[in-house]
């Protein structure tokens, strides 16, 4: 310091001129000074300080310069000057002030100019002229000048990098300066004032500026009216720099297109400001006067209209629906007069522009709102401009209505004007409607119900109208308006009719739009007067010519009565119509005006007084000639009636004059009229009667008159009985129209006829019979000739309610012991006392057969023996039974012959367990389980014994009745099965006794397919070791026998729901799946078939080609190499291959049950094709192929069975049959015409006579086909003529068993084949019948004919020379006897439902003229072939319905009934009437729902279903019944059992995963399986009752892979149309879950959102269902909560549609609850990793809560675009503004983080930190940066001053 002390000292003589050479001397020693004492050193800084700081004025200002020059000439740091400048001005005496600002001033020009106006500085602060603004007041003054000079001297640098310099220093100034301080030289407008004087001195470079400017007033306070003031005092400045700008630029004609584009910018900066006057009074004037200058000067200076001034008018349109104040509304209109008048000089808007002038036309309603004010001043520009847009609209209506495409706008940042603009142009070029979903304000229309999902899109001028109308009828429940609707209420109406007012020229919305603005009237009654008027305007503008249209016209007339809502407009209205009412105006006028009068009464009845002057009788006199005004006062009169009976008492002389009337329609009218008075009771019905009766007689003249009848006489009804004369007639008259016919007018009368229908239903059945004649008969008469759909609809109502009067004054029969019918049933019913009359048991021996089947052993006296005792003696004598028969019973190695030995060994065992069972039952205390199974086992054990020591005869037999023992045990009894087949396996295996081998292999597989579920590995051991010997042994009858056991083992295959779950476990030695068991087992007997026949046909390569046979690859190595020419016995052979193709035919339920529909028909037609042809036979033998010959004898067995299954699932004709059962005849008739005797021969005629036998009765007892009378008779006498002559036994024995078999006993039938379980049921026979249809036994064409051949074969029982033929006939007509009185029951049924049984057998009774019964006797006799007229199906299908809804049934074989109404609707098909007006399928439908509603009652129809529900005949049901029967899935789990219920859950999954897994069907068709399911189980879980809450988790399952099949679902408008499946599906499944348990749904929905690292479609799925849920109220909004977080700070892609759904669920929530998932939403955007999800739900949020609501578009784009209107519109709400501050604060945080990720992101120098943002987000963060900073623009009033200060400093695009 000591080197600069003397000049220092220097400095402070009074001297100026050795002041300042002392100071150039410091600066001077300074630049040439070493470095320490260089300027940057402690003695340099120390020496320059105190020269500055000095207070001698020269010192200082020569220390300024030369500190100046030093950094001038680079000797020191440009920032360092500043600093010690900044120093020093901050200490410095006032004086000195102005020198050191204009030494900063020289230092920051320098500093831009060297740094090539890129100089910045890291915040506001550090700016070098806001540091100046901050610290000295008295610098303000020099400051603006050195401002301006920086401006002057740099504007070559550009003006856009001057002004980014100087922004921080303007809004600095602005936000932290007191811009309110009354002195009009505050900093900020001085600097104003500077910047505008520079533009109008530099005009081309003053562009920059003003945008500058523009920006800085946005950022411009206004919270009080001095703020306010000074705001107008800003834009006053802006807007006259610009004038003087545009008019140096016009006349120098240059950048004058730029200069009117800056112009609009500034317009759209000012016109904002009168968004917020009303805090301001008188604040419309001088921004209205602004906007007026700018837009003048433009026109003065002739300079055109461009279309960016459109948006003008889109701010100066929503400015104007939101003006109070006259003088307001005044301002703005003669601006937009201005603007419109520029627009439209020279023809501008209309040949410039093909887009519609929707901005122009917006102001239509405001303008004819303003029209309604009394003050002149504003009519007359109101006036003024609607003149205007009057012609503007007919000129577009002319020119531009076939061009309706508009050009679309975008807007990134959205406005009031710009959403309002968006809205019209999507609507405008939208066809009918736009998918709901496309608009917010779906989530308003959308009532809390998912129910209320659209299923069919809708319009928004809809919507709006369901919105508006929600509101009224809130209000007229006194419930509270949410704070959206009230906002909504207050501020939106107007908008929303200006916006309507304009889509009522939309050609396809007009008539909508008309709904809309009908209902907003309503709702708000401050529109009535201008929406009058609006309805006026539009009405001159359709009658203007070329505009014609008469039908808007119409329908605006008919908004004319909605404005009667509100009281104060009826006398306006009422003077709108009564000039339409003179007597010289137009009829068309005249009537229409009375309708309109009438719809206002209606609406307020205010309006009556007119009304009624208009209505009196004498109308109808003096305008009788004019048609249409008759028809509309009695109209109207009728209208009266119904809506007000007190005031249609009123009208009575009125309604009188309309039923004298000689026009029908009229007259019809006046009934109508008089109809409604007598429902209501205010007109007695019989004294109207007495007098309007005489005005009846011509009803049948026309229809329309006969229905207004019929609605009349239906309140006869009451007083019937009290009326009996004059009812009677009134009852002739409506019977008269039900059965009036008129051929050629049948449609147009079935109306009238259905409304006599209803009206005869209001009558007691009781009047109705009295009254009408024969009513019964003709009733029902009537009812079968019906064939119109409707008039069925309506007589199904009135027969149900016959037949619950019926049922209800029913007698109560009393139950009688049933007596024998007819000769046959007495024979029978002696049978077994006659041919066994000592009841020994020796006497078994001699006839053995019948002895199975009828001897049983009791003790004599019972009473007087022991318990011990007697069941010792009662086992013994079975046991000796056992012996004796097994001894006597010769099975001559045929395999038929076993079968139906076993049959007969079944019936034996049932008795003996009976037996022993009843005797342990008296002889101790044990359970019915414990005593059922020691009795199984002393009897299993017993012939087990005997069995070891017989000789082959005998253990043949005792084989075969283990296998029949194993037949009558319950399921529970495995243990013995289990035992039984142990024994049997190990006699299968000893080779070296075919004795043993064959009768096992028969017990074995059948009782295979009784083992019990769990018995898996027993069940695959036996089936093994059957195709292990089938395969392994020489013996044909053993091939033969593995052939049947293994068919009935197969009928037990893929039949539990453990099938299905096998295929899934790990395959073993013992766990094979089914569907693989079966196809070795077909492979295996297709093999063995072919190898002992040498068939050249080659079974297996016609079967092969079905993917059953290559599941599972048999042992086919060991397959021996037996055929038929090594073969010593050809009656082995014979019953070999017999067994084999029996066997296979067995198998066909299993292949069909594995989904091969295609093997069943090859293997039907494979049998048919081996059924010898007829003309072959008569050749010599050796011409036939030998394989043919063998397999004939199987076949002819064999092909009943198959046959009989086709039938069933409906894979056969009746034609296939019928030629089938005529192929058995001839055949046998040829067979028998033949003279030959070898076994072949007789072995095929038995085989054919008992097939044909078989045949018969199944197709008969199927009730289903009717056959010929003369073919079954011819049948009949060709087997009496096998039995009766000397045919050899075996021919004896297929004749007897032919006859039986075709009257239903079953012989040889092991398989399920659903034979009735009675064959003397009384079916309907049409008398003279040629054909029959049903039992034998039950036909009274057959009773003598087959009296007399029972009664043949019975004499033969009862005593024969041939021992052999007594045999077989005692053995057949035992079996007769025991298929007719057993009732085939198990020993024991420990099933909860077990006493259904007896419900069941109780006898219906009905007496003969019962609707019950004469209906149910008409469907059987339905299809009867001869019938002389053909039922119609619609007529079929309404019996059905009636009988459905029939509390009880008579007792028939209801399952025939339903398989041939099945049938019914194909057989018909081609006799319907080309016009027949039918739905294919509805008939089927039918069938099902009323095995439905009776299947509890009749087993018949619960077998039906059964066989419909399976798997394999459900999956090749049509749609319409999949669908019905998954509909009905809770009647169906009423009457099955636990197991059952269980698989069918099982094939309903299965089914639905395969048809949604193939393309089977169509999209559309598994979304309808799939709906249909989700009602199903919808219904089920209402009706699942406390005995059967096992069925809860069924149905649990079902859901549970129902939900894996739900489509996603997609809400962007470009799906929404194509998936109104997927909304309906979507709506049941939410529906059906709403009633889950709660406690499995929570578990089931509950999932980790970010497992495996996304949102999964299941996971996805899952959110969807909860917040459905959520929304319908099933689940707590708490359950949203849950997930927010996760679903706010995940990737958007996936979530967009979720995002909608929780805002729909919010929709229903509370405020705070609102307000809270507000705040949390834009919390969480301020930490995501993907802060547009949250962005975007809280800009859905918004859009929702907010006023705008109405006119926002859903869309992922714009709910961010509007978010600047929507979140600031919510906000400024009093109920949102608690939290307005908090939301303002956190968006602006998340504002500065994206502004700073994007800002880095750019320069390529982001460094992630603690909360990084995902890269995927960089696509839209210029967008959402531009958006948030606007929104926070908006919303700087809740942000602190530091925070709008760093707001200003963000440089956004």
């Amino acid at each position: 310091m000591e080197s600069y002390s003397p000049l220092l000292e220097k400095t402070r003589v009074p001297q100026p001129s050795l002041q300042k050479f002392a100071v150039i001397s410091i600066f001077s020693k300074l630049r040439s000074a070493p470095k320490y004492l260089d300027s940057e050193s402690e003695p340099g800084r120390e020496a320059i300080s105190q020269c500055l700081n000095s207070t001698f004025p020269a010192v200082v200002d020569q220390s300024v310069r030369e500190l100046c020059r030093l950094v001038k000439d680079s000797h020191m740091d440009i920032s360092r000057g500043m600093l010690e400048l900044q120093s020093a001005l901050e200490g410095t005496d006032p004086k000195f002030v102005v020198v050191f600002v204009k030494a900063l001033g020289f230092l920051v020009r320098f500093g831009f100019q060297k740094n090539n106006g890129l100089w910045q500085f890291s915040s506001t602060e550090t700016h070098p002229f806001v540091k100046v603004l901050s610290s000295r007041t008295e610098a303000h003054s020099e400051l603006v000048t050195q401002v301006l000079l920086f401006m002057v001297q740099n504007k070559q640098l550009g003006m856009v990098e001057v002004c980014e310099f100087l922004r921080p220093l303007l809004y600095f100034s602005i936000l932290r300066m007191p811009f309110s301080d009354s002195s009009s030289s505050s900093l900020a407008m001085q600097l104003i004032s500077s910047m505008a004087s520079f533009c109008c001195t530099f005009p081309f470079e003053s562009f920059p500026v003003f945008k500058l400017l523009m920006r800085g007033l946005k950022y411009v306070p206004y919270s009080n009216s001095q703020e306010f003031r000074k705001l107008i005092s800003f834009a006053e400045i802006m807007v006259d720099a610009y004038i003087v700008v545009i008019r140096l630029l016009s006349e120098k004609r240059s950048l004058v297109t730029e200069a009117q584009l800056c112009g609009i910018e500034l317009l759209k900066t000012i016109l904002p400001l009168l968004t917020c006057v009303h805090r301001h009074p008188g604040g419309n004037q001088p921004i209205c006067e602004l906007s007026n200058r700018l837009l003048s000067v433009q026109k003065d200076l002739g300079l055109r209209y461009i279309p960016a001034l459109s948006s003008i008018l889109l701010s100066l349109f929503v400015i104007l629906v939101q003006s109070e104040l006259e003088h307001e509304q005044l301002s703005i209109l003669m601006l937009v007069l201005f603007v419109l008048k520029w627009k439209h000089e020279n023809e501008y808007a209309i040949d410039r522009t093909k887009a519609a002038p929707v901005e122009e036309l917006l102001f239509i309603f405001p303008a004819i709102n303003l029209m309604s004010s009394p003050s002149k001043s504003i009519k007359g520009p109101a006036a003024e401009l609607l003149v205007t847009l009057e012609k503007l609209l007919v000129k577009v209506l002319e020119t531009w209505k076939d061009e309706p495409t508009l050009e679309e706008g975008v807007c990134y940042v959205s406005s009031p004007g710009s959403i309002v603009l968006r809205l019209l142009r999507h609507l405008w070029c939208q066809d009918q409607g736009s998918p709901s979903s496309h608009f917010i304000l779906n989530f308003g229309s959308n009532s809390k119900s998912e129910g209320k999902m659209m299923h069919v899109p809708r319009s928004w001028t809809s919507q709006l109208r369901e919105y508006c109308l929600s509101i009224v009828d809130r209000r007229k429940s006194s419930l509270p308006l949410s704070q959206s609707q009230e906002s909504f209420v207050t501020e939106m109406p107007f908008l929303l009719s200006a916006v309507v007012g304009v889509l009522l020229m939309h050609p396809s919305l007009g008539a909508t739009a008309l709904d809309s603005l009908a209902a907003l009237g309503v709702m708000d009654p401050k529109l009535g007067v201008p929406l009058l008027l609006t309805i006026l305007f539009y009405s001159n503008i359709f009658t203007t010519k070329n505009v014609i249209s008469c039908d808007m016209l119409l329908k605006l007339l008919g908004m004319l009565p909605s404005l009667a809502s509100h009281s104060a407009m009826i006398p306006l209205i009422v003077q709108t119509i009564l000039p339409m009412l003179n007597k010289d105006a137009k009829p068309t006028l005249y009537a229409t005006a009375t309708r309109l009068l009438c719809r206002t009464w209606e609406i307020n009845d205010r309006a009556f007084g007119s009304l009624h002057g208009v209505l009196l009788p004498k109308g109808l006199v003096e305008f009788k000639t004019e048609r249409n005004i008759c028809i509309s006062i009695a109209a109207s009169v009728r209208d009266v009636c119904c809506k007000n009976p007190d005031r249609g008492v009123d009208l009575i002389l009125s309604v009188s004059a309309c039923i004298e009337s000689q026009d029908p329609a009229v007259k019809a009218l006046g009934f109508q009229s008089l109809a409604h008075l007598c429902e209501e009771d205010v007109i007695d019905f019989y004294t109207a009667w007495n007098v309007i009766a005489k005005h009846v007689g011509d009803y049948y003249t026309d229809p329309v008159l006969a229905h207004s009848i019929c609605l009349l006489l239906r309140w006869g009804a009451m007083d019937a009985e009290a009326y009996a004369e004059t009812s009677k007639g009134v009852l002739q008259i409506l019977w008269g129209i039900v059965t009036y016919t008129h051929p050629s007018h049948e449609l147009i009368w079935a109306k009238a006829r259905t409304s006599a229908l209803e009206a005869l239903t209001q009558y007691e059945v009781p009047h109705l019979e009295n009254n009408i004649p024969d009513f019964r008969k003709r009733n029902l008469e009537l009812f079968f000739s019906e064939t119109n759909p409707n008039v069925l609809r309506a007589m199904e109502d009135f027969q149900v309610k016959i037949i619950i009067y019926e049922h209800n004054t029913r007698r109560r029969l009393v139950k009688e012991k049933r007596v024998l019918r007819s000769k046959i049933e007495k024979l029978l019913d002696v049978f077994p006392q006659l041919i066994f009359s000592s009841g020994k048991p020796s006497e078994a021996g001699g006839l053995p057969g019948a002895a199975l089947l009828c001897i049983s052993f009791t003790p004599k006296n019972p009473n007087n023996l022991q318990a011990s005792k007697r069941l010792r003696d009662v086992h013994a004598a079975y046991e000796n039974a056992l012996v004796e028969i097994a001894e006597s019973l010769q099975l001559s190695r045929n395999i038929f012959v076993a079968l139906i030995t076993l049959q007969s060994w079944k019936s034996f065992m049932r008795r003996w367990m009976r037996a022993d069972i009843f005797l342990f039952d008296a002889k101790a205390h044990s359970n019915v389980l414990d005593r059922t199974s020691k009795a199984a086992t002393d009897i299993l054990k017993s012939m087990i014994m005997k069995a070891e020591e017989a000789i082959p005869r005998s253990a043949e037999n005792i084989a075969l009745a283990i296998g029949a023992l194993c037949l009558v045990l319950p399921p529970s009894a495995h243990t013995i099965k289990s035992a039984a087949s142990k024994f049997l396996l190990d006699w299968l295996l000893q080779h070296e006794h075919e004795h043993r081998q064959w009768s096992a292999a028969i017990s074995l597989g059948l009782i295979s397919s009784y083992l019990h579920v769990t018995d898996h590995k027993l069940r695959y051991q036996n089936i093994t070791a059957l195709l292990e010997v089938l395969g392994g042994s020489k013996s044909a009858l053993v091939k033969g026998a593995c052939g049947v056991g293994l068919g009935f083992a197969c009928q037990d295959l893929l039949t539990r729901v453990e099938a299905a779950e096998n295929s899934d476990l790990e395959k073993g030695k013992d766990n094979v799946p089914e569907a693989e068991l079966l196809g070795g087992i077909v492979r295996a007997l297709s093999m063995a078939i072919c190898q002992l026949t040498q068939s050249s046909s080659d079974i297996l390569e016609s079967l092969c080609s079905f993917s059953l046979l290559h599941t599972y690859e048999t042992n086919t190595s060991k397959m021996s190499e037996l055929s038929y020419k090594d073969c010593d016995y050809l009656e082995e052979d014979i019953w070999g291959v017999a067994g084999l193709v029996f066997g296979l035919a067995s198998s066909t339920s299993a292949i069909y049950r594995a989904g091969e529909q295609e093997a069943v028909l090859k293997i039907k037609s494979l049998f048919v094709s081996w059924i010898p042809h007829v003309n072959a036979l008569v050749q010599s033998t050796g011409a036939v192929d030998e394989s043919e010959r063998l397999l004939s004898v199987g076949s002819c067995i064999a092909t009943p069975i198959v046959v009989a299954f086709c039938q069933r699932v409906e894979l056969m004709d009746d034609i296939e049959l019928e030629k089938l059962v005529y192929g058995y005849k001839e055949l046998i008739s040829e067979l028998t015409s033949i003279k030959k005797s070898d076994i072949l021969h007789q072995s095929l005629l038995m085989a054919s006579c008992i097939g044909a036998g078989t045949l018969l009765g199944c197709i008969l007892n199927e009730g289903v086909l009717s056959i010929e009378v003369e073919c079954v008779k011819g049948l009949l006498e060709l087997f009496r003529k096998c039995y009766s002559n000397p045919y050899p036994p075996l021919i004896h024995l297929g004749g007897m068993f032919g006859v039986v078999n075709a009257t239903g006993a079953g012989a040889g039938i092991l398989v399920d084949m659903h034979l009735p379980s009675s064959t003397m049921q009384h079916g309907y026979e049409q008398k003279e019948s040629s054909y029959v249809r049903g039992p034998l036994l039950s036909s009274s064409v057959f009773q003598l004919h087959l009296t007399s051949l029972v009664q043949e074969m019975f004499l033969v029982a009862q005593n024969s020379d041939d021992h052999q033929l007594q045999h077989y006939a005692s053995w057949a007509v035992s079996f007769l006897r025991h298929r007719i009185w057993s009732n085939e029951l198990p020993i024991v049924d420990n099933d909860t439902n077990a006493d259904k049984a007896n419900l069941k057998s109780v006898s219906q009774s009905f007496a003969e003229d019962n609707v019950v019964m004469k209906l149910s006797s008409w469907l059987m006799s339905l299809n009867c072939t001869g019938m002389s007229t053909i039922a119609h199906v619609e007529t079929v299908a309404t019996v059905l319905r009636c009988l459905s809804r029939a509390p009880r049934l008579p007792s028939l074989d209801w399952g025939a009934v339903i398989r041939r109404c099945m049938k019914y609707e194909t057989q018909v098909a081609k006799l319907l009437p080309s016009d027949s007006v039918h739905k294919k399928g509805t008939l089927r439908v039918e069938c099902v729902q009323f095995s439905l509603a009776h299947a509890p009652q009749f087993d018949p129809l619960l077998t039906f279903l059964d066989e419909l529900s399976d798997l394999s005949r459900f999956r090749t049901l049509e749609l319409n019944l999949q669908s019905c029967l998954l509909i009905h899935l809770s009647d169906l789990m009423k009457v099955y059992s636990g197991s059952r219920l269980e698989k069918l859950f099982d094939d309903v999954i299965n089914h639905l995963f395969s048809v949604t897994q193939f393309q089977v069907c169509e999209a559309s068709q598994k979304s309808l399986l799939r709906v249909s399911c989700w009602k199903g189980l919808n219904q089920s879980l209402d009706e699942i009752s406390i005995d059967r809450l096992d069925c809860i988790s069924h149905v649990e399952r079902c859901m549970e892979a129902l939900f894996t099949l739900l489509p996603t679902l997609e809400s962007s408008a470009s799906e929404v149309v194509s998936q109104v499946n997927s909304v309906e599906e979507w709506s049941e499944a939410v529906k059906c879950l709403e009633k889950a348990p709660r406690r499995w749904l929570l578990d089931f929905l509950q999932e980790d959102p970010l497992q495996r690292g996304g949102w999964f479609i299941e996971v996805q799925k899952k959110v969807h269902v909860k917040v459905k849920l959520v929304k319908t109220g099933s689940l707590p909004l708490i359950e949203l909560g849950k997930l927010k977080s996760d679903i706010l700070n995940s990737k958007l892609q996936g979530i967009w549609d979720i995002l909608i759904e929780f805002v729909a669920a919010l929709q229903h929530a509370e405020g705070v609850v609102k307000r809270q998932w507000l705040v949390d939403a834009v919390e969480i955007s301020c930490v995501s990793r993907y802060p547009s999800t949250a962005l975007q739900f809280l800009g859905l949020l918004s859009s929702t809560c907010c006023k705008y609501m109405p006119i926002l578009i859903l869309d992922q784009q714009t709910v961010l675009s509007d978010l600047p209107v929507t979140l600031t519109s919510l906000l400024s709400d009093s109920s949102w503004e608690v939290v307005a501050e908090t939301v303002s604060s956190h968006l602006y945080s998340s504002t500065e983080r994206i502004y700073n990720w994007a800002t880095q992101t750019a320069c390529g120098n982001y460094m992630p930190g603690m909360q990084p943002i995902d890269k995927s987000e960089e696509n839209m963060a210029a967008f959402l940066l531009q958006v948030l900073h606007h929104t926070c623009v908006l919303l700087k009033s809740y942000l602190s001053l530091d925070k709008q200060l760093r707001l200003t400093n963000m440089v956004v695009d």
